[in-house]
C-alpha cells in the first residue's frame, strides 16, 4: 500500500508491506529511485516478515520537493522523525548509494536508539582520498552502465529508445540528485569522524565491480565505524548487488538479521547503556570488525 504522510511539513510517499507485524525496515533508494530497491523489499516482506517501509525521496519520480530540502541531513532527520511519529523501534535500516548515505546519517543522529540494525550497500556518503569518486554527473548513458555494472551490456539502455516521459523523469531525477547531494560532491565532510561514534551492528555490501564507489572506498567506509562492522564483497556485481545478484546479497542480509534482532523496548530512564548525550549505542564498543576474505583489500 502506497501513502502520503506529511513528516514535520515534508510530504513523504511511502509504500508499506506487512504494516503491523514484523520487525520494522526502513528501505532507501538510491539515485536510480525506488525500483532499485523494490527487491530488496520485496525479499524482507515475503520471505522475512518484516514490516516494510519504503518511501520515495521528495523530488524523486515526481514527487514534491520544499525547497528547504536540499541536503541528505534534511532526508535522515525526516526519516527519523517519520520513524519516532510512527512509534517504531528495533528498526533495520537498509540503504542502496545514496540511500546508504542517508542511513549513515540517521545512525549518528539516531540518540533515541531507534534503529538496531543498518546495512548499507555501495553507500555514498565519505570522502576517501585513495579513492576518489569519479565525477557521476557527467556521465552519459553508457558510461552510467559501465561503471555501475558487472555486466555493463545486459543492463544499458539506448536513451533513443525511451520514451520521451520517462527521458523527462530521469532528467528530473538526476537534478534532484545533485541538489541534494552535488555540494559537496557525494559526501558529508564531517560523517567520517562521526562515524566513530555509531556502534549498532552494521554490515556493508559492495559489489567487486563498482566503479563508481569502489570495493577500497566501501572498506574505508566500514573502518570508520566504531563498533563490530562486516563487509562484504560481492562478486560479478556493480554499484546495485541487490539487482545484479540478488541471490547472494539476499543470503547475506539474511544472515546478519539473525544476530541484530533486539528485545522488548526498555524505559530509556532505566537503561545502564543510554546516555543522554550519546544515546544507548552510541559508545564506542571495542568489539572486532569482521571482514569478507573476498574483500579486494585484501581484509
Amino acid at each position: 500500500m502506497t501513502k502520503t504522510t506529511n513528516t514535520h511539513q515534508l510530504p513523504l510517499a511511502i509504500t508499506e508491506f506487512g504494516a503491523g507485524t514484523g520487525r520494522p525496515a526502513l528501505i532507501l533508494h538510491g539515485g536510480g529511485g525506488p525500483g532499485t530497491v523494490a527487491p530488496i523489499a520485496g525479499h524482507l516482506a515475503q520471505q522475512r516478515h518484516l514490516h516494510t517501509l519504503v518511501p520515495v525521496h521528495p523530488g524523486w519520480d515526481g514527487t514534491p520537493r520544499p525547497d528547504w530540502c536540499d541536503g541528505v541531513d534534511d532526508l535522515a532527520l525526516a526519516y527519523l522523525h517519520l520513524l519516532q511519529d510512527r512509534g517504531l523501534w528495533d528498526v533495520l535500516v537498509v540503504g542502496s548509494s545514496l540511500g546508504g548515505w542517508i542511513g549513515a546519517e540517521m545512525a549518528v543522529r539516531d540518540l533515541g536508539g531507534i534503529i538496531s540494525g543498518l546495512v548499507l550497500i555501495d553507500a555514498a556518503g565519505i570522502a576517501v582520498e585513495e579513492a576518489p569518486i569519479p565525477d557521476f554527473f557527467s556521465f552519459d548513458a553508457r558510461q552510467v552502465a559501465e561503471h555501475s555494472f558487472h555486466d555493463s551490456d545486459r543492463f544499458y539502455t539506448d536513451p533513443a529508445l525511451l520514451p520521451p516521459e520517462q527521458l523527462a523523469l530521469r532528467a528530473a531525477n538526476m537534478a534532484t540528485m545533485r541538489t541534494i547531494a552535488g555540494d559537496p560532491y557525494m559526501h558529508d565532510p564531517k560523517l567520517r569522524r562521526r562515524l566513530g561514534r555509531v556502534t549498532l551492528p552494521t554490515m556493508l555490501l559492495w559489489g567487486e565491480s563498482d566503479r563508481v564507489f569502489s570495493p577500497a572506498y566501501g572498506a574505508a567506509y566500514a573502518d570508520a565505524f566504531g563498533g563490530e562492522t562486516r563487509f562484504e564483497v560481492i562478486p560479478e556485481a556493480g554499484h546495485l548487488p541487490q539487482i545484479e545478484q540478488p541471490e547472494a546479497t539476499f543470503a547475506l542480509i539474511d544472515a546478519y538479521l539473525t544476530g541484530t534482532r533486539r528485545g522488548p523496548r526498555t524505559d530509556p530512564r532505566t537503561s545502564p547503556r543510554t546516555d543522554a548525550r550519546t544515546g544507548p549505542h552510541m559508545a564506542r564498543s571495542s568489539a572486532p570488525k569482521s571482514y569478507n576474505a573476498k574483500s579486494s583489500t585484501g581484509r
